[in-house]
């Protein structure tokens, strides 16, 4: 997610924010017989190339009717800096919401300009956004990554949404030494497709890192995913192969780094820069991504 890393400074503190601590029903006391619930990701067996079934690591179908708070923290620029535009993300049940089974990730524009506070330099702004990260309370190397999402149905620049990971730590350095993959990226500007990238530094550039040729209508449901292999980062739209990059860093890397270590979850909604630029004359607001579920399996 290069456009949003590159224009938010700060970003590699981003998993070192203070995770929320959610305390259970149970008592420390019954620990013993409280066994944590095994994560379910859904009723289908999927299989892995050599014929096994990958096993479910960590999965949330937004049925309960709020955030679960020992899952994902409410991405903020007042804790990280993180921002792409001119959007503020905080956390506000107007901008993060669960309802209808569904996340619902908002850009607002609020009634008055107001400042938003950034470790990094505070700017006055009058749009709110909303993202979520697992940072914190889950990461993993390898395996399966599955989200079912629908981004905003606008057809005019000024919207970017993404599903993505990052590593849990700045292990190789700041980005993109350390590594990202974005599963799927929604520009506004471009209406008919949804883009993935994987960001590092590579050694050479025969392997693709990116698409954008992978149409569909990002308006409506699609089950975008990510299979992540020690030799191969497989991103798929709806079960088709978008891009399939074999892993190959620049020196003084060798082997799979910088994807040998924990990546977490991202779900974003802001604002565009660029020739994707959000105007407050022609980029109508409000805008949601709505994720229906987040699916991982090793």
């Amino acid at each position: 997610m290069k456009r949003l890393f590159s224009r938010r400074r700060g970003a590699g503190v981003l998993a070192a924010a203070l995770a929320l601590v959610v305390a259970t029903a149970a008592p420390a006391s019954a620990a013993w017989w409280w066994p944590t619930p095994q994560p379910t990701c859904g009723t289908t067996k999927i299989y892995k190339a050599d014929g096994t079934a990958w096993r479910c690591t960590f999965a949330d179908d937004f049925t309960s009717g709020a955030l679960d708070g020992r899952k994902w923290s409410i991405q903020q620029t007042a804790v990280t800096g993180m921002h792409v535009g001119p959007e503020c993300l905080v956390n506000n049940g107007r901008n993060v919401s669960v309802s209808n089974g569904s996340l619902h990730l908002t850009t607002r524009k609020e009634s008055a300009p107001f400042t938003c506070k950034n470790p990094y330099g505070s700017y006055t702004t009058q749009y709110t956004s909303g993202g979520v990260t697992t940072t914190g309370k889950f990461a993993q190397t390898y395996g399966r990554f599955e989200f079912r999402a629908r981004f905003p149905g606008l057809k005019v620049p000024g919207l970017q949404s993404a599903l993505w990971l990052y590593p849990a730590t700045q292990k190789y350095g700041g980005w993109p030494a350390s590594g990202e993959i974005d599963v799927a990226e929604f520009y506004s500007q471009y209406p008919d497709r949804s883009i993935p990238r994987i960001h590092y530094n590579t050694a050479t550039t025969d392997s693709p890192l990116t698409s954008w040729s992978c149409k569909l209508d990002p308006a409506v449901f699609h089950t975008y995913a990510v299979e992540w292999t020690p030799k191969t980062i497989t991103i798929m739209y709806d079960g088709v192969p978008c891009v399939v990059h074999t892993i190959n860093p620049a020196a003084p890397l060798t082997g799979s780094a910088p994807f040998d270590q924990p990546f977490g979850v991202l779900m974003t909604q802001v604002l565009g820069t660029g020739t994707n630029a959000f105007s407050p004359t022609a980029t109508p607001l409000p805008a949601t991504t709505d994720v229906d579920w987040v699916r991982v399996w090793s």
